[in-house]
């Protein structure tokens, strides 16, 4: 067979963006995104062994503006994740496959996340 005339596997062009595609694909970012805050939890952890001068850099930096919005989107990562997690729990049980209930659960995955990012933010800074 001539390379014209073999089939073509589907492009992207023909699938339609769904909300369960974009939670899978949140869902591995967000984990990639937890291994490198893992870091600097460790970076946090050596600090404050090493002494106080390292442990008020480590505490200035996560005191920063930059320091804390990378905070934040790691705690936000954290909570995805484990709805993430939760939503293929239940998927593992085989409850929530049809196509209107995968959707619904990706919506509140985010939904979910997003809501409880703020709420564990707003606990943090009113304490």
């Amino acid at each position: 067979m001539r390379m014209k005339e073999r089939p073509l596997s589907p492009h992207l062009s023909i699938y339609r963006f769904r909300p369960t595609m974009a939670m899978s694909i949140l869902h591995r970012i967000t984990g990639s995104a937890l291994y490198v805050g893992t870091l600097l939890v460790v970076w946090w952890l050596v600090a404050a062994a090493s002494g106080p001068e390292a442990f008020s850099t480590a505490s200035w930096f996560f005191g920063s503006f930059l320091g804390r919005l990378i905070l934040f989107g790691y705690s936000w990562a954290l909570l995805h994740h484990m709805l993430g997690g939760i939503r293929h729990f239940i998927w593992d049980t085989g409850n929530g496959l049809a196509k209107e209930t995968s959707t619904k659960f990706a919506v509140a995955t985010l939904v979910g996340s997003l809501g409880l990012t703020v709420l564990l933010w707003l606990v943090v800074i009113v304490l």
